[in-house]
């Protein structure tokens, strides 16, 4: 079964005379009639051994197998594209991806392993961070953890001189290719997030967890929409204009759901809810001319002011 799996595929079928010398190999002596019997045996088992080929090409292969080789590819392109994911890492899970393809097909998942200038994060330890949360999530307990970020000598500082955050943790979420941590801090009284990979030391402590109410009114859905790039804010009704060019990048960005009014031919409006933050801005401004926030007055007026404290870095 190893070997069919490793060595064989639609185009590669090995004959019986090939797993006859593999089985030798191996110490195992053989014959026709018993490969015959052991592959029949193997179809019983549900291994799909399938004959094909004619001449010396004749032999078996297996046709069907858990992955194909367009989801492998799909798999191998989701960890080498993560950001979360280091470089170390990147490499086992794909060599182990590789191992579930045929030999002939695992070089098809080589050549997709290299990406340029791909940035990755400089935290080992977050594969088995993400485990150590989502322990602490199914046993209902809080998780200690330290948090750093990096200096410009790309060492880490901690925050809070060190000590250690104490939080209930409930889900993880995805932004910006990175990890966070969704959890309850008792202290504040309310949701914060942390990102995964500036997170050390995690542990499961034998504290039960607690802000569930907290948690469960919060739509984690909605709760991904209205945080640009995870940045903290204060949560306002805000007020957008756009050009009619740009709705396919609002839908993506604020949801298919979202409510869309025609402003005169060229042009749209939407109301939707979000954390304001300088994020925020820099996606509105990233539409240039095309995107216009409309009101509140208040995130208009602080839209001013970051447009002039950027206009000040350029002399303008």
């Amino acid at each position: 079964m190893n070997y069919l799996l490793q060595n064989s595929d639609e185009n590669h079928p090995v004959s019986v005379n090939q797993i006859i010398q593999h089985l030798e190999a191996q110490g195992i002596a053989a014959e026709r009639k018993s490969v015959y019997s052991d592959i029949e045996a193997l179809r019983y088992f549900g291994l799909d051994v399938v004959q094909g080929g004619s001449g010396r090409s004749a032999g078996y292969y297996i046709a069907s197998r858990d992955f194909e080789l367009p989801e492998l590819k799909l798999l191998v392109d989701s960890v080498q594209s993560s950001k979360f994911i280091t470089h170390k890492k990147t490499a086992a899970l794909i060599k182990k991806i590789e191992s579930l393809a045929s030999i002939h097909e695992a070089h098809l998942l080589n050549r997709q392993v290299y990406v340029a200038n791909r940035i990755k994060t400089m935290n080992e330890s977050i594969y088995y961070n993400v485990d150590e949360i989502h322990n602490g999530i199914s046993q209902n307990k809080k998780i200690r953890f330290r948090y750093f970020e990096y200096t410009v000598a790309k060492e880490r500082h901690y925050r809070k001189e060190g000590a250690f955050y104490t939080v209930s943790p409930f889900a993880m979420t995805w932004d910006d290719e990175n990890y966070y941590l969704v959890a309850y801090d008792s202290a504040a009284g309310h949701i914060k997030h942390y990102r995964v990979d500036k997170m050390e030391g995690i542990s499961v402590t034998e504290e039960a967890r607690d802000g569930l109410d907290a948690y469960r009114s919060l739509d984690m859905a909605v709760y991904a929409k209205k945080t640009f790039g995870m940045f903290t804010g204060k949560e306002e009704q805000v007020s957008l204009r756009f050009e009619n060019r740009l709705v396919g990048a609002v839908m993506d960005r604020l949801g298919r759901d979202v409510f869309i009014v025609p402003d005169g031919p060229d042009h749209f409006t939407v109301k939707t809810d979000v954390v304001v933050s300088p994020q925020f801005f820099a996606w509105v401004l990233g539409f240039g001319s095309g995107a216009q926030i409309t009101g509140p007055e208040k995130v208009t007026a602080q839209m001013k002011e970051h447009l002039q404290a950027v206009n000040a870095l350029y002399g303008l």
